[in-house]
């Protein structure tokens, strides 16, 4: 009862803290660069992480084996990752371009697993016989974690592709009116000095804002490739572990089960991600991989949680029955 008291505690507190986080975070949109709202936001994320560390170290204990073993589970391990993820820049003071993609993602995945949808796997249980192994731990914890980074990477690809449009939106628009202008010049239109005088300062304006683009395209862009280089070594590690847990548990490395099947189909794509990005007879690799990177943000849903909604194969012990 103590145990259970004390992971409940845990979860609302981290929950109430991502919930402040995020209202931090939509308080900076409107009041930009406010160093104490920065701070505030990171401290709230090293104390959500904190807390969710409690609910996982009291859960080990009163459950006898690492929380890994049902949805409920996977879901506050994911949220971990995420805080995880976010603290990474920080704690090597640089600037966070990943944290309008991870506290969000932690409130989301932690707030879906203390609904009424998951309710039953609260409490802690036994242990079925194909999860009773030392492979536990070391095997969903790297999934979980490549599943974290590859979504964080792909949503930041996500947004590099949308900045992108707009700023070749925008561009072309600007290149329209100014041949619009050269012509109402070419045919003798007398335009005063003001008003040039107003066009010239909305061209430095304009040149002001698609560099200030440019130079968040080029952060996503650098932190997008890295955080998906990171899990995509995760999810070769624990596909490979799985493979051996495999083995030792049903008799064959691989047996093409709907969760295997979708996991190979997920790191084939991310592995044409990365070979975009390092072909350099591709032009623009940037643009290209953040498709093919947006595309495996659909795939590590389906992966992790479609097959858990099916109930399907033998990763089954991961659904809602």
């Amino acid at each position: 009862m103590i145990f259970v008291t004390l992971e409940r505690i845990f979860t609302h507190i981290s929950f109430s803290i991502i919930s402040i986080v995020i209202m931090i975070h939509l308080m900076k949109l409107s009041v930009y660069k406010i160093e104490r709202l920065c701070n505030s936001s990171e401290k709230g994320m090293i104390a959500t992480f904190l807390s969710i560390t409690g609910f996982i170290v009291i859960r080990w204990i009163s459950s006898g084996h690492f929380p890994l073993s049902n949805l409920y589970e996977s879901l506050i391990f994911l949220s971990w990752t995420f805080s995880i993820i976010h603290m990474i820049p920080y704690l090597g003071n640089s600037k966070n371009d990943l944290s309008a993609i991870t506290a969000p993602s932690a409130i989301f995945t932690q707030g879906f697993a203390t609904s009424g949808l998951s309710t039953g796997m609260h409490q802690p249980a036994i242990l079925v016989p194909a999860l009773r192994s030392q492979w536990l731990m070391m095997h969903v914890s790297m999934m979980l974690f490549s599943y974290a980074a590859l979504l964080c990477g792909s949503l930041l690809s996500v947004a590099l592709i949308v900045i992108t449009v707009q700023k070749n939106i925008d561009f072309f628009w600007k290149t329209h009116n100014f041949l619009s202008l050269s012509k109402w010049f070419f045919f003798g239109e007398i335009q005063s000095l003001n008003e040039k005088e107003s066009i010239f300062k909305n061209s430095y304006f304009f040149s002001f804002q698609n560099f200030d683009k440019y130079q968040l395209i080029q952060h996503l862009d650098y932190w997008s490739y890295r955080v998906i280089s990171l899990g995509f070594t995760l999810l070769t590690i624990g596909i490979l572990s799985g493979a051996v847990w495999a083995n030792e548990a049903w008799g064959s490395y691989w047996n093409w089960d709907p969760k295997e099947t979708w996991a190979f189909i997920t790191w084939t794509l991310f592995a044409i991600y990365l070979h975009t990005r390092t072909n350099k007879k591709l032009k623009d690799q940037g643009t290209k991989s953040a498709f093919v990177a947006s595309i495996g943000f659909i795939l590590i849903w389906v992966c992790y949680f479609g097959i858990n909604l099916l109930g399907i194969g033998f990763h089954s012990y991961g659904s809602f029955q």
